[in-house]
């Protein structure tokens, strides 16, 4: 019964996998998805999954089998009931939550993005206990218990006591020749990366600029945990100056000033060099921006930080270009220029939340 109930089970889950992944780019482009999370699940609503369950004709009759019937009463037989009545007014779809890990929702947009497998560089710094089975014990878990060895020793036992018979050849193990695999934890180095996220935050970006960010970057996040066992995440706002702050802050912070984006770029290098050595992390910068610079000359700044500094220390570093009103949007087309063939570059132009979803593959879509 528990294995019938294992393969339901499989193959429901199959079916809401299924349903999420056709429905991905949905889920993608809204932000609620963001408030059901949890440490390591999501909670995501599927009305269109009805959960089974018996259902009667709409087109009932009285009669035998139906309702009360005497002797003699033909199987069929009946008035039809006049279809008075009135109305309901509930909905009739029923809304499912599938709580659906982090790791899983993670390997959804994979397959549907078509993202590869990142090739790390980093090499150590968050070290993971790993349980190596090297040799063989008296005690131990049942388990573990090692059925070869067992008989083995069994045998070996039977054989000198004389109690092994070749014509009845029953080994029947005691306590004593029980047998374990036994283990050592040992420490092994895990592959980390660090992501700096870095946004401008001055009056020309609102609050709808700020949401597709906090969207997006939950996404990034999502992937970017799926391909390593330790990540480090920094927030920096930018206008004029730069500051580094917590998540809460990074998301809900507007200020009225100018946008002077070289500040967020030496800071971001302040890190890297204080906390990050990059032969030993893998190092992504996410910066979002209207594209509104103060001067031709910080964005010149910006790109010398870029091409001496920077790149050489990153796997990646990823410009979202967020559409705003008041936002000039030069600074995306002046890096195109400059980085037309960078493949450390990636830019991208963010319309709307629908652009999100492509957004998402042309950042991750490099595999590095």
């Amino acid at each position: 019964m528990a294995l019938r109930i294992d393969q339901d089970h499989n193959r429901f889950r199959q079916i809401v996998r299924g349903r999420i992944k056709r429905d991905l780019k949905k889920y993608i482009t809204h932000s609620e998805l963001i408030g059901r999370r949890g440490k390591n699940l999501v909670s995501i609503p599927l009305p269109q999954i009805d959960i089974p369950h018996f259902t009667f004709s709409p087109h009932q009759r009285t009669g035998v089998g139906q309702g009360e019937g005497e002797v003699g009463t033909v199987l069929g037989s009946g008035e039809p009931q006049d279809g008075t009545g009135k109305a309901g007014d509930a909905p009739g779809a029923h809304i499912l939550e599938v709580d659906v890990t982090l790791e899983e929702l993670a390997r959804i947009l994979g397959e549907e993005l078509e993202l590869p497998d990142i090739q790390n560089r980093g090499t150590k710094n968050i070290a993971s206990d790993k349980d190596r089975y090297t040799g063989i014990a008296r005690s131990g878990p049942e388990s573990l218990r090692h059925f070869r060895r067992t008989y083995q020793q069994a045998l070996k036992r039977q054989i000198a006591a004389n109690l092994y018979d070749p014509t009845n050849p029953k080994i029947i193990p005691i306590r004593e020749d029980r047998r374990y695999r036994s283990w050592k934890v040992s420490k092994q180095p895990q592959s980390n990366a660090a992501i700096i996220y870095m946004m401008d935050v001055s009056g020309s970006m609102g609050d709808e600029q700020k949401e597709i960010v906090r969207i997006e970057s939950f996404w990034i996040d999502t992937w970017l945990r799926s391909q390593y066992k330790g990540i480090d995440v920094r927030y920096i706002i930018h206008d004029a100056e730069a500051h580094e702050v917590d998540e809460e802050t990074f998301f809900h912070t507007r200020e009225s000033g100018g946008t002077v984006i070289s500040s967020a770029y030496k800071l971001s290098e302040q890190l890297i060099q204080k906390h990050y050595p990059p032969g030993e992390w893998n190092l992504y910068l996410f910066h979002f921006s209207d594209g509104d610079n103060w001067s031709q000359g910080d964005t010149e700044e910006c790109v010398q930080l870029l091409r001496e500094r920077l790149l050489a220390a990153v796997n990646l570093f990823c410009y979202g270009q967020v559409e705003s009103p008041y936002g000039t949007g030069q600074f995306l087309v002046d890096l195109k220029d400059v980085f037309k063939d960078e493949e450390k570059v990636v830019l991208s132009q963010i319309e709307n939340k629908e652009a999100i979803y492509s957004s998402i593959k042309e950042f991750l879509g490099k595999g590095k």
